[in-house]
């Protein structure tokens, strides 16, 4: 059986060209991930690693839509091929069949990182360059006025801490954090 795999990083991005490759290769059945391909939590990557039987194949348009780092890429190559599945990538014409293809496996999924590492890094200039020149501030933090009140009730016992960040939509570490901010503010208030 053919299987494929599609992905596309966030959820504003369009699957179709993709979809349209799989139809044309006559792929049975298809798993498509809207997320990061930053590392291998991935559902429907899951789903289709365990759906996956010997003799299948696990097609996917580029390696880049499977794994974004040379260990990822080859880990889950291993896991296909101690179940006996093949891999093949169509835009690098990576067929694991075969010891070229393996080879080309590796050196592709270098590449791959390579670029995306590449990317990460003038990213990362931009935004300093953006700093320096006063352009780039950052994500805005997210204002919510009731965040005192809540806490207040939070701390009197009234409610309890999951109750308060269930209120805020907040995870624990962000709730947290804001309570030690809140908490350093005063302080310093108080101080002066």
């Amino acid at each position: 059986m053919q299987v494929g795999y599609i992905r596309i990083s966030t959820p504003e991005q369009n699957t179709a060209r993709q979809e349209v490759l799989m139809q044309e290769l006559g792929v049975e059945k298809v798993f498509i991930d809207r997320m990061s391909g930053k590392n291998t939590d991935r559902p429907q990557l899951k789903q289709m690693l365990s759906f996956v039987r010997q003799g299948d194949t696990v097609i996917v348009e580029s390696i880049s839509r499977f794994a974004r780092n040379t260990r990822d890429l080859l880990e889950l190559v291993e896991q296909l091929a101690a179940k006996g599945v093949e891999f093949v990538s169509r835009k690098e014409q990576i067929d694991t069949t075969t010891p070229t293809g393996k080879f080309m496996l590796t050196v592709f999924g270098a590449v791959a990182e390579l670029e995306r590492e590449y990317i990460l890094q003038r990213q990362a200039e931009g935004i300093a360059i953006a700093k320096a020149n006063g352009v780039y501030t950052g994500r805005k933090p997210i204002v919510r006025p009731e965040f005192e009140t809540i806490t207040a009730m939070w701390k009197s016992g009234r409610i309890t801490a999951v109750e308060a960040m269930k209120r805020l939509n907040m995870k624990p570490s962000t709730f947290y954090r804001k309570v030690r901010q809140m908490e350093q503010e005063k302080q310093q208030r108080g101080a002066v």
